[in-house]
Protein backbone atom coordinates (compact mmCIF):
# COMPACT_ATOMS: atom_id res chain seq x y z
CA UNK A 1 0.00 0.00 0.00
CA UNK A 2 1.51 3.31 -1.11
CA UNK A 3 0.81 6.47 0.85
CA UNK A 4 1.75 10.10 0.30
CA UNK A 5 1.70 12.26 3.40
CA UNK A 6 1.99 16.04 3.17
CA UNK A 7 3.10 18.32 5.97
CA UNK A 8 4.16 21.91 6.51
CA UNK A 9 0.98 23.83 5.79
CA UNK A 10 -0.34 26.53 8.08
CA UNK A 11 -1.17 30.18 8.49
CA UNK A 12 1.30 32.82 7.36
CA UNK A 13 1.20 36.53 6.67
CA UNK A 14 1.50 37.87 3.16
CA UNK A 15 5.15 38.12 2.19
CA UNK A 16 6.07 35.18 4.40
CA UNK A 17 7.36 31.72 3.59
CA UNK A 18 6.36 28.11 4.11
CA UNK A 19 7.94 24.82 3.18
CA UNK A 20 5.75 21.87 2.31
CA UNK A 21 6.93 18.28 2.39
CA UNK A 22 5.42 15.15 0.94
CA UNK A 23 6.82 11.73 1.74
CA UNK A 24 5.95 8.49 0.00
CA UNK A 25 5.79 5.38 2.14
CA UNK A 26 4.89 1.75 1.67
CA UNK A 27 6.17 -0.84 -0.74
CA UNK A 28 6.93 0.23 -4.28
CA UNK A 29 9.58 -0.09 -6.97
CA UNK A 30 10.26 3.41 -8.26
CA UNK A 31 8.89 6.95 -8.22
CA UNK A 32 8.86 9.00 -11.40
CA UNK A 33 7.48 12.55 -11.63
CA UNK A 34 6.29 14.28 -8.46
CA UNK A 35 3.91 17.23 -8.50
CA UNK A 36 2.32 19.85 -6.29
CA UNK A 37 -1.17 21.09 -7.10
CA UNK A 38 -3.58 23.33 -5.23
CA UNK A 39 -7.31 23.80 -5.02
CA UNK A 40 -9.66 26.44 -3.64
CA UNK A 41 -13.39 25.92 -3.01
CA UNK A 42 -15.39 25.91 -6.21
CA UNK A 43 -12.34 25.76 -8.45
CA UNK A 44 -10.50 23.05 -10.29
CA UNK A 45 -7.23 21.72 -8.98
CA UNK A 46 -4.36 23.75 -10.42
CA UNK A 47 -0.90 22.45 -11.18
CA UNK A 48 1.67 24.46 -9.23
CA UNK A 49 4.98 22.72 -9.90
CA UNK A 50 6.37 19.40 -11.05
CA UNK A 51 9.76 17.75 -10.94
CA UNK A 52 11.19 14.76 -12.76
CA UNK A 53 13.30 12.07 -11.12
CA UNK A 54 16.32 13.80 -12.65
CA UNK A 55 15.43 17.11 -11.06
CA UNK A 56 13.97 19.03 -14.01
CA UNK A 57 11.30 21.40 -12.67
CA UNK A 58 8.38 23.24 -14.19
CA UNK A 59 6.20 25.90 -12.61
CA UNK A 60 2.87 27.59 -13.12
CA UNK A 61 3.33 31.19 -14.24
CA UNK A 62 1.62 32.39 -11.07
CA UNK A 63 4.37 31.00 -8.83
CA UNK A 64 7.51 31.34 -10.98
CA UNK A 65 10.26 33.10 -9.09
CA UNK A 66 8.53 32.58 -5.74
CA UNK A 67 8.17 28.81 -5.34
CA UNK A 68 10.85 26.15 -5.65
CA UNK A 69 10.18 22.44 -5.97
CA UNK A 70 12.85 19.93 -5.03
CA UNK A 71 13.07 16.27 -4.12
CA UNK A 72 15.17 13.85 -2.13
CA UNK A 73 15.07 10.58 -4.02
CA UNK A 74 16.78 8.68 -1.21
CA UNK A 75 13.96 9.69 1.14
CA UNK A 76 11.15 9.49 -1.44
CA UNK A 77 10.21 13.04 -0.55
CA UNK A 78 9.26 16.12 -2.54
CA UNK A 79 9.37 19.66 -1.17
CA UNK A 80 7.78 22.95 -2.10
CA UNK A 81 9.53 26.04 -0.77
CA UNK A 82 7.10 28.95 -1.00
CA UNK A 83 8.31 32.52 -0.55
CA UNK A 84 6.75 35.97 -1.02
CA UNK A 85 3.39 34.37 -0.34
CA UNK A 86 0.27 36.19 -1.47
CA UNK A 87 -3.31 35.97 -0.27
CA UNK A 88 -4.22 34.32 -3.57
CA UNK A 89 -1.86 31.43 -2.73
CA UNK A 90 -4.36 30.36 -0.08
CA UNK A 91 -5.51 26.84 -0.97
CA UNK A 92 -5.28 23.19 -0.08
CA UNK A 93 -2.02 21.90 -1.51
CA UNK A 94 -1.79 18.32 -2.75
CA UNK A 95 1.19 16.33 -3.83
CA UNK A 96 1.04 13.47 -6.26
CA UNK A 97 3.53 11.02 -7.61
CA UNK A 98 3.71 8.58 -10.48
CA UNK A 99 4.80 5.34 -8.87
CA UNK A 100 5.57 1.95 -10.32
CA UNK A 101 4.58 -0.50 -7.59
CA UNK A 102 6.59 -3.44 -8.97
CA UNK A 103 9.04 -3.99 -11.82
CA UNK A 104 7.30 -4.08 -15.21
CA UNK A 105 4.03 -2.89 -13.67
CA UNK A 106 2.57 0.30 -15.17
CA UNK A 107 2.88 3.58 -13.31
CA UNK A 108 -0.06 4.68 -11.18
CA UNK A 109 -0.73 8.16 -9.83
CA UNK A 110 -1.06 8.50 -6.08
CA UNK A 111 -2.33 11.56 -4.21
CA UNK A 112 -1.75 12.85 -0.72
CA UNK A 113 -4.56 14.00 1.55
CA UNK A 114 -3.72 17.68 1.17
CA UNK A 115 -2.44 20.35 3.51
CA UNK A 116 -4.05 23.75 4.06
CA UNK A 117 -2.06 26.89 3.34
CA UNK A 118 -3.65 30.15 4.44
CA UNK A 119 -2.04 33.51 3.65
CA UNK A 120 -3.46 36.47 5.52
CA UNK A 121 -3.43 39.79 3.72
Amino acid sequence: QVQLVESGGGLVQAGGSLRLSCAASGTFFIINDMTWSRQTPGNQRELVASITVGGNANYADSVKGRFTISRDNAKNTVFLQMTSLKHEDTAIYYCNAKIRPRPLYPYSTYWGQGTQVTVSS
